[in-house]
């Protein structure tokens, strides 16, 4: 059914694994479809309680896929991606599951995005972590501006998102971006035991206070997702986002102009 990422079932549990292991997992507009329409489906499967969220190979997500943003024969449409984003994240922050993330290696960007937006956040000691959309001149998405704010208040997201700070997974802890940290190489382990002591709790009481709580911040998800599209928008078009892009694939330093 899908060709970049995998969901399993097994009883109550459904694991989503991003599946583009040679590109790390990075985002092209197939997998941003293909997730929201995944999510979108869990939706409504009434039998699954605990959602999973892993990635296949050496990372969890390398966030968006920058090869296709500077290929001229496959430019990214960026109005369609950011509504397959926008879904994404409204999506998964309405699931009636609770919702866990594996992180090992690297979870910037878009991928990022996603992680926060998970109930659980497992990360490995040494995996890294950044809300590095700076870097190349936008902004993030995929409800990175409201996910981040949840975590840690604005003043301090402000901070994360100018900065493009890079955490590992144990400094991630300490401001309270993850949840728990685990040994490298254990963090799916943890994961899928953090599962099964959720399938042995009374799970339907902590879905509905999750509901509850998540009920009255939806409008203003849905109003950060609108902005962030129409900015992003708008920031694909500037110099400075060019030129992020081209000292990327050079690998120098960006000399960024404000526009």
């Amino acid at each position: 059914m899908f060709t970049s990422i995998n969901l399993e079932k097994e009883g109550r549990i459904a694991t989503l694994t991003l599946n583009r292991p040679e590109s790390m997992n990075s985002m092209n507009e197939v997998m941003m479809m293909e997730l929201a329409d995944c999510l979108e489906s869990i939706k409504e499967d009434t039998s699954v309680q605990v959602l999973l969220l892993k990635g296949e190979g050496r990372a969890f997500s390398a966030g968006g896929d920058i090869k296709a943003m500077i290929d001229p024969e496959n430019s990214l449409n960026i109005e369609e991606a950011m509504k397959y984003v926008s879904r994404i994240a409204l999506a998964l922050y309405t699931l009636p599951q609770i919702t866990i993330a594996s992180v090992h290696g690297a979870a910037a960007g878009l991928g990022f995005s996603m992680v926060l937006g998970c109930d659980l956040v497992i990360a490995e000691e040494n995996s890294k972590l950044a809300m590095n959309f700076i870097g190349i001149g936008l902004v993030p998405d995929g409800g990175g501006h409201f996910f981040l704010k949840e975590r840690v208040g604005i003043p301090k997201a402000k901070q994360l998102m100018w900065n493009g700070q890079l955490f590992t997974g144990k400094e991630a802890k300490v401001i309270g971006l993850v949840d728990e940290v685990a040994s490298d190489g254990l963090g799916w382990a943890t994961a899928t035991s953090y599962a099964q002591k959720l399938l042995q709790s009374p799970i339907a009481a902590m879905i509905a206070s999750k509901e509850i709580l998540h009920a009255v911040q939806i409008k203003e998800l849905e109003s950060i997702l609108e902005q962030e599209a129409i900015t992003q928008t708008a920031m694909r078009k500037t110099a400075d986002h060019v030129e992020g892009l081209n000292a990327f694939v050079s690998k120098r330093k960006p000399a960024f102009k404000g526009v």
